[in-house]
């Protein structure tokens, strides 16, 4: 199973809901488009929902450092949301833990855009 994508907005926040595997090739690229588009678009506040999300691989870390970094350099924020016990570990295996804004609740990473 690929990555799957669902774009909605709460207010001015841009929530991508992502579900399957984050990994070379597909998985990666769909979620790197998705973020692009909605710079493009100027989207500011984009908030990651990971909490579907069965596995990552380091294309699919890549992929969220990459996006991370084009949303900032945009001027916008992303943060992440629900992150599943594999993925906060492979985060704070990478030192990569910190550099992310991460959130368990909806509500409360909603509001931490304000």
């Amino acid at each position: 199973m690929s990555v799957k994508l669902n774009v909605r907005q709460v207010g001015d926040v841009t929530v991508v809901d992502v579900a399957g595997r984050i990994t070379l090739g597909e998985g990666s690229s769909a979620l790197r488009d998705a973020i692009r588009d909605l710079v493009g678009k100027g989207q500011k506040k984009i908030l990651l929902n990971l909490g579907d999300v069965s596995y990552i691989d380091s294309s699919g870390i890549g992929e969220l450092v990459s996006g991370f970094t084009s949303v900032t350099n945009s001027g916008g924020t992303l943060k992440l949301l629900n992150l599943t016990k594999r993925v906060q570990d492979l985060l704070q295996i990478t030192k990569l833990y910190t550099v992310f804004d991460v959130h368990d609740s909806e509500v409360s990473a909603i509001r931490s855009f304000k």
